[in-house]
């Protein structure tokens, strides 16, 4: 039996991360330096590990130069080896590996590794995959709103202000879509610029959980565009989609 491409994503994006969480026990960089290496390790990993197992698709990545030829190509995939660079650097918690695929331009499977996360205690992080999808969790009492924890976004900000939200500020973007995921917080808006490596894996997983994912004025999200930036996202629980979606056509 052939190895799924959910499986596939899954394997590489846990791999990437340990390669990272191995590359900064090393001691061997520091900060802006350890960064910039753990992106061209995972980077290395990744892209050689598709062509090898998938040597028909595309490829976009952030750490990789971009090329047309994925433009021909019905299945793409789009990488973020190191999602949250700084973070990662900075030896937090908060940083991603997102390994997604995108079918005729639909983000269609995603993995979203959060290496640096402790959730049961034992260390080893965790992996978030579009073929396992699990529970949300409900959540009594005022809406969190997600946002950067260096740049919150104006919007953002303007609709937490309208809807009664509590404010949580995060490193990257795997890592706050994930907490949604998970029932830290209920909404992820984001209207700061992105780019498709950005959203693309946490997007599958996402949406493949239940939650609501589209560009802020309700649109979808299209992958593999000639032009790569996507400048804003939002990722809720579907009961927020239509009250956020007012509140940000109404500023």
């Amino acid at each position: 039996m052939s190895e799924t491409d959910a499986a596939l994503a899954a394997e590489l994006a846990e791999a990437a991360g340990r390669i990272l969480i191995d590359l900064r026990a090393s001691g061997t960089f520091e900060s802006k330096a350890l960064g910039n290496e753990g992106d061209r390790l995972a980077n290395v990993f990744l892209v050689d590990a598709l062509r090898a197992r998938r040597p028909d698709d595309g490829i976009l990545s952030e750490e990789s130069k971009d090329t047309e030829e994925r433009l021909g190509k019905r299945r793409v995939w789009i990488l973020d080896p190191v999602d949250g660079t700084r973070e990662y650097g900075e030896e937090r918690p908060d940083w991603a590996v997102h390994v997604g695929l995108a079918i005729g331009g639909v983000a269609a499977v995603g993995a979203v590794a959060l290496p640096g996360f402790d959730y049961d205690g034992k260390g080893g992080g965790l992996v978030l995959r579009s073929d396992k999808p699990s529970p949300l969790v409900r959540h009594e009492g005022a809406p969190r709103m997600l946002v950067s924890r260096t740049r919150p976004a104006a919007e953002a900000v303007a609709v937490a202000e309208r809807l009664g939200c509590e404010l949580v500020a995060m490193g990257s973007a795997g890592a706050k879509a994930m907490a949604v995921v998970l029932g830290q917080a209920e909404i992820y808006l984001h209207s700061g610029g992105q780019y498709e490596w950005d959203n693309c894996a946490p997007v599958a997983v996402a949406r493949a959980h239940g939650l609501h994912c589209s560009r802020i004025d309700g649109s979808p999200l299209v992958y593999n565009n000639r032009d790569t930036y996507l400048p804003d996202l939002l990722i809720c629980r579907e009961e927020w989609a239509e009250p956020v979606l007012q509140a940000v056509a109404a500023l």
